[in-house]
């Protein structure tokens, strides 16, 4: 009794410290994010404005967002690591989806207001009125984002997966999407540099397309955050992995009443099983908690935790 007092103990030490690391390693990687891009705002703004690119603004803008989502990612892991509570049976974990859904809609923000402009430029253009053309201070700064925000990308997108956490991966994205709006700036504003004042137009035009890109990687973002707050079952895959792994047990049968859910970084499973009633209730009890054990552990979940429950129903 008390060994096993001992191990429990152990166990749930090494995951309070595994979620700390987590918490800790989410932090650095966002903290660098918002130090870059607060760097880059006022850089393009003031790039921009000397270089009276339109489009540099717009990607002025999108960095800007990207700095307030690094904000709201910082908020809202430290809330969904908070430990379950009187009022959250289940835990925190939705405060993150709810931060990645968040930066899915800023996302989509920023792409309709850059479509918004740019459009409105070239209409302008259209009715014979004259553009400015860019200058090469805006064509610096849109170069120096691409190589900045992509090499973000990376670290940002491999540290999301090493701590399997949503919210970091679609700053990422976010990393990603504002290296494309300035792949899009970079060629408009060097199109409209090298072709003469004929094609300013091109520097607008950069902006709308690239508007396109933006929004939707927004949507990629938004549509599994909108499955998750709508309780959608995990995948088919997952939930015949979990029947596997129950029916591995000696004297378990029929799997069924299997109920998935994922919780932010946590998935929650429900399951009846059924046994020979026959057997003796605490050896039931320790089939359910071992295949509960079982299930935490599986490789297949990518997950450091879960929440799982299994309801055991003897066999007449």
């Amino acid at each position: 009794m008390k060994r096993a007092i001992f191990v429990r103990s152990k166990m749930t030490i090494m995951a309070e410290l595994e979620k700390r690391a987590r918490e800790k390693g989410i932090y650095k990687v966002t903290l660098w994010g918002s130090f870059a891009n607060f760097l880059l705002v006022i850089f393009k703004f003031l790039a921009g404005i000397a270089g009276h690119s339109a489009a540099m603004m717009a990607d002025a803008v999108h960095s800007l967002s990207d700095f307030v989502t690094d904000v709201v990612v910082i908020l809202f892991v430290r809330i969904s690591n908070k430990p379950q509570d009187k009022g959250h049976d289940y835990g925190h974990g939705k405060y993150e989806t709810l931060a990645t859904a968040l930066i899915g809609v800023a996302l989509l923000g920023v792409g309709c207001g850059i479509l918004w402009n740019g459009a409105g430029e070239i209409l302008a253009f259209m009715r014979g009125e004259q553009l400015r053309a860019p200058g090469v201070l805006a064509l610096i700064a849109a170069l120096v984002s691409i190589l900045l925000k992509e090499i973000l990308y990376q670290y940002t997108v491999r540290m999301g997966r090493k701590y399997n956490s949503q919210a970091v991966i679609a700053n990422a994205w976010h990393h990603r999407s504002d290296a494309l709006s300035s792949i899009g700036t970079a060629s408009g504003i060097g199109g409209a540099i090298l072709l003469g004042p004929h094609w300013v137009v091109l520097d607008p035009i950069a902006a709308v397309i690239v508007s396109f890109f933006i929004m939707k990687v927004s949507v990629k973002l938004l549509v599994p955050c909108i499955d998750e707050l709508l309780e959608k079952s995990l995948p088919e895959s997952v939930e015949h992995e979990i029947e596997q792994t129950v029916l591995a047990f000696d004297g378990v049968t029929e799997p069924h009443h299997l109920r998935t859910r994922r919780i932010g970084n946590n998935y929650a499973i429900e399951i009846h099983v059924r046994m020979n009633g026959d057997i003796p209730l605490y050896k039931a009890h320790e089939t359910a908690t071992a295949i509960e054990r079982k299930l935490k552990e599986e490789e297949f979940y990518k997950l450091k935790y879960c929440s799982t429950v299994v309801y055991m129903v003897p066999r007449a």
